[in-house]
């Protein structure tokens, strides 16, 4: 068993994802890319490969719960295919042998070491890191200060101008959206995958607050709306909208806007991050209704 009730950062991620993947050699491990300071952002494999499913976390530092819960679902998940048992009230594997799971677990992997660790995670930014914030635990951004969820490319111009307006100019612990979408490398890795690989739809784990975000724009597609439904009435969670200032520039709201196919962003957790690792198992308890059924309808 792997324990994760631990601080997901990149040497004890490593470690999780070395585990899992001797454990399921089925498992295929592959990279997006590599952040501003060299970390490797991470992709896992399982299921089909002629249809796929996309689920992304680690968007924002101080939101590392997200990682683990992926993390968690995925290990789930191969234990299902492995030995023929159902994933809660359902049997994932008949249906991951139809429409497989892709997994990026981390897309923002230096902001989440800055998060755990401050400033010196950021390497030769450490001075930038230091310059914009006084508390790192709640460091949201890239090591640039840039916001990976602002930096892709759909209402970006719309999203620069709420931004402006709050005064938010500059690299930030959070909200700064770059000087122009897909200025970041993390943002660029996400992005090459999805144009590489024809997912059917996407799910972007962020928390908190318990909702699902699944619109954007005219081009939001019906069934989007639909998986919203299915998925709040399986955890309780709320569907709702983002603040106006959260809302353009997201990886949900490029995916829908690129592809005209279904994105849906989970808020899990309920309280102020970065939620503490006592949250995961009760949290993951209802998420894993909602990664079960993205997968299965």
């Amino acid at each position: 068993m792997i324990n994760y009730n631990v601080l997901p950062d990149y040497k004890t991620r490593n470690e999780i994802i070395s585990d899992l993947c001797r454990h399921y050699p089925f498992i295929k491990h592959s990279y997006a890319g590599e952040s501003v300071c060299g970390r490797c952002i991470d992709v896992l494999h399982i299921g089909s490969t002629k249809s796929r499913v996309l689920y992304c976390g680690g968007f924002h530092g101080s939101e590392y719960l997200t990682i683990l819960a992926l993390l968690k679902f995925l290990d789930d998940c191969a234990r299902s295919m492995q030995d023929e048992n159902a994933v809660g009230e359902y049997r994932v594997s008949d249906f991951l042998r139809i429409r497989g799971l892709t997994v990026v677990p981390c897309v923002n992997p230096d902001g989440v070491e800055i998060a755990l660790h401050g400033s010196d995670a950021a390497l030769k930014y450490k001075p930038l890191v230091e310059k914009v914030s006084d508390n790192t635990d709640k460091w949201q951004a890239n090591a640039r200060g840039v916001d990976i969820n602002h930096n892709f490319n759909a209402g970006w111009c719309e999203l620069k101008q709420k931004e402006l307006s709050r005064n938010i100019k500059c690299p930030s612990p959070t909200r700064f959206g770059g000087n122009c979408p897909e200025s970041e490398p993390e943002t660029k890795a996400l992005t090459k995958l999805c144009r590489n690989i024809d997912f059917e739809r996407a799910v972007a784990l962020h928390s908190q607050g318990r909702e699902i975000y699944c619109s954007f724009g005219e081009h939001t597609p019906v069934l989007s709306f639909k998986l919203a439904s299915v998925f709040s009435q399986a955890s309780g969670y709320n569907i709702g909208f983002p603040e106006e200032i959260a809302t353009g520039g997201g990886f949900k709201d490029w995916f829908i806007e690129r592809f005209k196919k279904p994105a849906l962003t989970i808020e899990m957790g309920l309280g102020e991050n970065p939620l503490p690792l006592s949250d995961l198992e009760s949290e993951y308890e209802i998420l894993k209704n909602i990664f079960c059924l993205g997968v299965v309808v």
